[in-house]
């Protein structure tokens, strides 16, 4: 029960409220009667007192004019105390009487009393008699209990905490130096420097002087009631008049502004919070925009050239063919190179943009349909198949031209020799000569049809070969088959026609053979010999002029060993000749040795010794044009050769070289040498020497170009193709960028939840010791057991299992069937740290509201950067709570929407 009528000196103590309350109240608080009786104190305490009183009753549309008479009936006592606690007192009595008042005032010191304030000699009979000492004592204790005793700075409360306020808002400021609160405030620079501090544009302080106090105070006094909605509770004149102003006073003032800019910095704070939220929000909302454009380029880029990679239209020409090569090598070295980085840039941003969601409890990014990670990654293997498709197509293609160009030329020169031989050889086979002729003549004729049968014959593997080759060309599909067709289809009809009629006139000469009895020996013995060793000549004179086609140094070695062996033949072949013009000569021996004239040539062949000088003589000077022809192709492929043998020593070094920096850059991203910086310094050194090593392949380019203008289509020198380096290289500088961004993602996370290296390293080391294959991923068996001796309970029973599948559900939300250290470092990190959570977003929103269920739009201009302010307006619902009011907006779905707790 609260004692109102105690006698002796008044005393007024908080209950158990906190360090240093009551050691305030009980020494420097005492209500010392001669300084309440002290005019000027008591006119200070007057004003301040009731300037503070209605400052509050104002909230409730009423005031005070006499602290002493306002609150003799306790009703305005009572409204005061409603208004500043915010509870409901009980409800007053309206009677007029004495006692009316006394029971009002006695349920506002009870209310006082239950909020733990011990109030003593303050009687509810004093208060209704207006006594002005008691009246005053009452006003300040409510001051003291409702205005300062919540004031906190540093673990100080109350009068010290306060003053440890202004000495810290103050400190800054020239001249002044706030050590209490009376004297220190009487120049008013410390209440211009309070205001200043937390609202410079209201105040000019370099401007104020400190010999002109009155100015000063009346300065921060206007300041403070026009623009921060306090009243002015003081009097310059009587704070500068007075030798040691009221302390009660000026506390109460002070007291003021503690509130209005506490207030403001609650404010400031829950704005920051939920700029730092929108912040995030709007960054992730940045990069997902830059991965769907990225990714839709990409897709359109592979989409457009995998058509002109799968046209594989045949051209006519070899020229053709070189330029569609010309062009396939452009598109190699100018337009994939920078596809190949956006590819990797564009896996690194989406990494990056998974994790920066996960540190900021957002839900995975799911890029649009068609544009996921695994899409781009199959375009671009079904872009790798028909770039290597069309290669393929390519090579045999112009394989094939060149085997083409090859046989037509071929086709010609052997049908231009045949064309060349029958020239005339009907005409000659449909003459009548052996009607008219003489028994020797017919003879002759016979013997000599008997040499065009044994020539014909000789002639028939010449037609054999030009109707082959005319068939290989229709089945290689050669552009100019109908005239080649027609060419062959000619030779084919005359050599039947040479058949048919060689046959009648073999007929039309043996039936006449009976009327020939004698027979020039030595002219048939010629022209038998003669014969076949013409048809040797013309057979070696088209050897010699033969085109040939090879592709290996051993290829031209066994021509030029074939050749050799041909060259061994000439001088048994000059014998022959001889031989046989000796038989022509001992002829005309024996003829001009008898006197006998002989009528013309040999007149059983057509073959004269001029002919076969000629056609020798022709021989003789084939040989050694062969001899070149055979030496420039021999050194063409020892160039070759050489060629071939450069690419394999450069293609030996660098394959090794690449597939061993890919088991080096393996290493480095299961061991745990030093720091994540260190890692990441020893990767980019790594990056760094792989940019290095460029010039390499850049040179084997250049090697491959000239094995592919020299059209070398093999190399028995190395099992390394310049397909396997690219696509190493390529593999390479996709796995070292991954991995450095890998590391940095680390660092990002554990600068991010606060993890020490030491527990990084402890993470790494549990998480290498159950990756057995050390392939940086964790099965689930394996990261089962992992979990199980960090402590987790995931045994085999129901419940651990449910723990684990909710884990697993976690680490990896795909379904991949392993768990990267990326994912586990992720868990980890949530397991022990903290992030923001949609509850404290919200909280910070009420708090910029003023406690109301919504928020309007003037309020989150005035509150949030413009950017961020317009942001959270076009995404907030209307609110659609019963207290909804025009313009009324709902922060809460929309906090919970920004952690994916609904949709926004």
């Amino acid at each position: 029960m609260v004692d109102y009528h105690a006698a002796g000196q008044p005393t007024y103590q908080y209950g158990g409220n906190g360090p240093g309350i009551g050691d305030y109240m009980a020494q420097e608080d005492d209500w010392d009667r001669d300084l309440l009786l002290d005019p000027a104190w008591e006119k200070q305490q007057r004003k301040t007192f009731t300037a503070w009183c209605n400052s509050h009753l104002r909230k409730a549309g009423t005031q005070i004019e006499n602290i002493d008479e306002d609150f003799r009936d306790g009703l305005k006592l009572m409204l005061l105390l409603e208004v500043i606690s915010g509870e409901r007192l009980p409800k007053p009595e309206r009677g007029k009487m004495r006692v009316h008042k006394i029971n009002n005032v006695n349920k506002a010191l009870d209310f006082i009393a239950s909020k733990g304030v011990k109030l003593v000699s303050i009687g509810a009979e004093e208060i209704v008699d207006g006594n002005a000492k008691m009246t005053l004592g009452m006003i300040w204790t409510i001051i003291l209990r409702f205005a300062i005793q919540d004031i906190s700075v540093e673990e100080t409360s109350a009068k010290e905490g306060l003053l440890l306020w202004c000495q810290r808002k103050t400190a800054p400021y020239k001249n002044v130096n706030v050590q209490n609160f009376h004297i220190s405030w009487k120049d008013g620079l410390a209440f211009n420097a309070l205001i200043h501090r937390h609202r410079p544009e209201l105040i000019e302080y370099d401007k104020l002087r400190k010999d002109d106090p009155v100015t000063n105070l009346n300065n921060a006094f206007e300041v403070a009631e026009k623009y921060l909605d306090i009243p002015k509770m003081l009097d310059a004149e009587d704070i500068v008049g007075t030798l040691r102003p009221d302390e009660k006073a000026i506390m109460t003032y002070v007291s003021c502004f503690y509130h209005a800019f506490s207030g403001a910095q609650k404010a400031e704070t829950a704005a920051n919070r939920i700029c730092k939220v929108l912040a995030v929000n709007q960054e992730n909302e940045h990069l997902m925009e830059d991965y769907e454009k990225l990714a839709s380029d990409l897709l359109e880029w592979i989409q457009r050239t995998i058509p002109w990679l799968e046209n594989r239209v045949p051209q006519k020409t070899m020229q053709e063919m070189q330029q569609k090569l010309e062009d396939f090598r452009d598109y190699r070295r100018v337009h994939k190179p920078p596809k190949v980085q956006e590819k990797c840039q564009l896996e690194i941003n989406f990494n990056t943009l998974q994790t920066k969601l996960r540190l900021s409890n957002r839900p995975a990014f799911m890029p649009s349909e068609g544009k996921m990670v695994s899409d781009i990654h199959n375009g671009w293997q079904h872009l790798e198949q028909a770039e290597k498709g069309f290669e393929e197509w390519l090579l045999n293609e112009m394989r094939r031209l060149e085997r083409l160009d090859h046989l037509a030329e071929k086709f010609r020169q052997k049908a231009s020799i045949h064309e060349c031989w029958t020239e005339g050889k009907e005409a000659m086979l449909k003459k009548k000569d052996y009607e008219t002729a003489t028994l020797s003549d017919i003879k002759a004729l016979i013997r000599k049809h008997e040499a065009f049968e044994s020539d014909l014959a000789a002639h028939q593997d010449r037609v054999e070969q030009i109707a082959a080759i005319a068939q290989e060309l229709n089945e290689l599909d050669y552009y100019d088959s109908p005239s080649v067709n027609a060419r062959c289809q000619k030779i084919c009809d005359q050599w039947d026609s040479l058949g048919s009629l060689t046959h009648t006139r073999r007929e039309a000469l043996e039936k006449t053979e009976k009327q020939l009895e004698t027979i020039d020996q030595l002219h048939l013995e010629y022209a038998k010999r003669a014969a076949p060793f013409n048809n040797w000549m013309e057979s070696a004179m088209e050897d010699l002029q033969d085109m040939f086609i090879v592709h290996t140094i051993e290829e031209i070695e066994g021509l030029i060993a074939a050749h050799d062996q041909f060259k061994s033949t000439l001088p048994d072949a000059d014998k022959e000749r001889e031989a046989i013009l000796g038989i022509q000569s001992e002829a005309q021996r024996i003829a001009d040795y008898n006197n006998i004239k002989l009528s013309g040539n040999n007149p059983y062949t057509s073959v004269t010794p001029q002919i076969i000088n000629s056609k020798w003589e022709r021989v003789q000077q084939l040989v050694p044009k062969r001899d070149l022809a055979l030496q420039d192709e021999q050194s063409k492929q020892q160039s070759n050769e050489h060629l071939r043998r450069q690419f394999a020593t450069q293609a030996n070094i660098v394959g090794p070289w690449i597939q061993t920096k890919m088991e080096e850059i393996g290493r480095i991203s299961i061991e745990m040498n030093g720091t994540l910086e260190d890692q990441l310094n020893h990767l980019k050194q790594y990056e760094q020497s792989i940019i290095d090593y460029k010039p390499n392949i850049d040179v084997l380019e250049q090697q491959h170009q000239l094995i592919q203008e020299a059209l070398i289509f093999d190399n028995k020198h190395t099992n390394y193709t310049m397909e396997h380096i690219r696509v190493g290289w390529e593999q390479l500088h996709t796995t070292i960028a991954r991995t450095i961004n890998e590391v940095e993602n680390q660092i990002l996370t554990r600068d991010a939840k606060g993890i020490s290296q030491e527990q990084m390293q402890e993470f790494r080391a549990s998480f290498n010791h159950f990756d057995k294959d050390h392939g940086g991923s964790l099965g689930p068996e394996e990261f089962k057991a992992c979990l199980i001796s960090l402590g987790y309970d995931v045994e085999n029973d129901r419940q651990g299992d449910a723990e684990f599948n909710r884990i697993m559900s976690i680490v990896d939300p795909n379904n991949s069937g392993f768990v990267t250290f990326q994912a586990f470092i992720d868990f980890m990190s949530r397991e022990t740290t903290d992030t923001d959570t949609a509850d404290q977003v919200i909280a910070s929103f009420k708090v910029l509201a003023g406690d109301k269920n919504y928020i309007t739009a003037e309020e989150l201009r005035r509150e949030l950067p413009p950017d961020q302010a317009e942001y959270c307006i076009a995404r907030m619902a209307p609110y659609q709570g019963p207290d909804a009011t025009p313009g009324a907006l709902d922060y809460k779905s929309f906090s919970t929407a920004l952690y994916g707790e609904s949709d926004l």
